[in-house]
């Protein structure tokens, strides 16, 4: 089990998540996922988002009081065996209530509250993982598209974009580009964080590869726009965060510094059932949990294809805050300006 080496691609390359632990945010806000007109409807009222998330990760722990989980597959085990969901690491735990924690005044809420969500495990208990077991993760929801609409793979390795879905004529040159390509073929969203190595995001995958929403991470501490927060760890107030990776490969920024979510721990202490924690990892359930919400909406015109795909893509796009507007941030490397998350507008 490779533990943060991601350098190979083969089918057995290592994968690592994309997160550190840290101090808390006002997330929520600051992608408007507040606003009670918007599609989230936060009210403190638990009218559940109708939309399914799966989780790609170390798990999600399925008896967790704020999340709606509605079953589990581990495969980091041969087969991908349905399993009663748990997660022994707490990042993919923690993830999820990003994405879909219950609006019911316990705790925190997610972006598109109280959303079916499916926990996969691609990683063992110590946050890494075989790209072999990514793969069959992402074959499982290909195999179940009729009930899954978005993925978050808030994880990632060293590598490329590879021409053609990683096919070369008859020569599978890419086995993990392939089966995302499979996946967003029968209409499933795939939201991935970018990476916490400070560099440009094509050296990663899979936010390097085009069919996949890539999401940076901003550095926010009082939830709104204007740079007037306390300095972060990482760097100050509206700004993209000191480990984020960049480039023209990200699609979307959201916050992704001191997020407070839900966490396995002390079932008889639930109002302490949470954690603060830090990286691109955040940031991606921010936007997959906006996917997710935009689904919910317009469920009536989804067909299983990648013009679907394509659609939720540019609305999110379309509605998303610029870098450069007064509710924007700063401190972007280069010239590929990704806007904020704005869920709002929705």
């Amino acid at each position: 089990m490779p533990r943060e080496r991601s350098e190979s691609r083969g089918q057995n390359s290592g994968r690592r998540l994309q997160a550190a632990t840290l101090p808390q945010s006002r997330a929520i806000n600051r992608v408007n996922a507040d606003v009670r007109t918007g599609a989230a409807k936060i009210d403190g009222i638990d009218d559940r988002v109708i939309a399914e998330i799966a989780i790609l990760d170390t798990g999600v722990d399925g008896k967790h009081y704020d999340l709606n989980v509605v079953g589990g597959v581990n495969c980091t085990k041969s087969g991908c065996p349905s399993v009663t969901p748990i997660d022994k690491n707490g990042h993919g735990t923690h993830v999820a209530g990003t994405a879909a924690a219950k609006d019911n005044n316990k705790g925190p809420v997610g972006v598109a509250p109280g959303a079916r969500l499916r926990s996969v495990k691609v990683l063992a208990d110590n946050g890494t993982g075989w790209t072999s077991w990514i793969i069959a993760g992402i074959n499982y929801v290909t195999a179940n598209a009729d009930r899954i609409d978005v993925v978050n793979m808030s994880l990632g390795g060293s590598g490329s974009d590879t021409a053609n879905c990683g096919v070369n004529g008859t020569t599978v040159v890419d086995p993990f580009h392939k089966a995302i390509c499979d996946s967003v073929a029968k209409g499933i969203v795939y939201v991935v964080a970018a990476g916490n190595e400070d560099k440009d995001a094509s050296t990663s995958t899979p936010a390097a590869y085009p069919e996949v929403i890539a999401v940076s991470a901003l550095a926010d501490s009082d939830g709104f726009p204007g740079g007037n927060g306390v300095a972060t760890s990482y760097g100050n107030d509206d700004t993209l965060a000191s480990f984020s990776n960049f480039g023209s490969k990200v699609a979307i920024a959201a916050p992704g510094v001191s997020i407070y979510s839900t966490f396995p721990g002390d079932r008889k202490a639930p109002q302490g059932y949470c954690a603060e924690m830090s990286g691109t990892s955040m940031a991606s359930p921010h936007v997959a949990g906006g996917a997710a919400l935009y689904v919910a909406k317009n469920r009536g015109s989804k067909t299983m294809n990648k013009a679907w795909v394509a659609t939720v893509r540019s609305a999110l796009l379309s509605v998303a805050t610029p870098q450069g507007s007064p509710y924007g941030f700063t401190g972007d490397p280069d010239d590929s300006h990704e806007p904020l998350l704005n869920v709002g507008e929705l």
